[in-house]
């Protein structure tokens, strides 16, 4: 069984009004040349953005389960089955945040857009999955995740 979902975000439409409205701030500016490089350096900079984050994809890469941002990959993660100890729906909080974040105590959490997650416990640590697929992507850890005590 493979394993392989992208969840799509909403933020990216309010960075993209965001960059119109800085182009457009450039173009009033455009007899300054200084404040006109720093603003369009500062569109630029959110429009990368705005490609890195504008969805989430949780796939499945034959012994890891693999996390990217994109469609510009500039952060992802890759978990080895063997490092998960357990799996299971959970929902995010506001302290959590979105993107990529740590919160003390509660681990890291990568997500997109919504509180639907998969919690994972890692042999180290603890890692918040953000997606619209929380019983789909348990259901297929559950099969990947190799058992505790078994000799395999």
């Amino acid at each position: 069984m493979q394993y392989s979902h992208t969840q799509h975000g909403r933020f990216h439409y309010g960075l993209y009004l965001t960059v119109a409205a800085t182009l457009y701030v450039t173009w009033l500016i455009r007899e300054q040349p200084f404040p006109m490089y720093v603003v369009l350096a500062s569109a630029a900079v959110m429009f990368i953005f705005t490609q890195a984050f504008h969805h989430l994809t949780v796939r499945d890469e034959d012994d890891c389960l693999a996390i990217r941002f994109g469609p510009l990959p500039l952060l992802g993660k890759r978990i080895p089955y063997a490092d998960i100890t357990s799996a299971e729906p959970d929902r995010t909080s506001l302290i959590d945040g979105w993107v990529v974040h740590w919160v003390p105590g509660r681990g890291t959490t990568y997500n997109i857009w919504g509180y639907d997650c998969v919690i994972l416990r890692l042999n180290r640590g603890t890692l918040r999955v953000g997606t619209d697929d929380p019983d789909g992507l348990v259901e297929f850890l559950k099969i990947r995740i190799p058992e505790r005590g078994s000799s395999h």
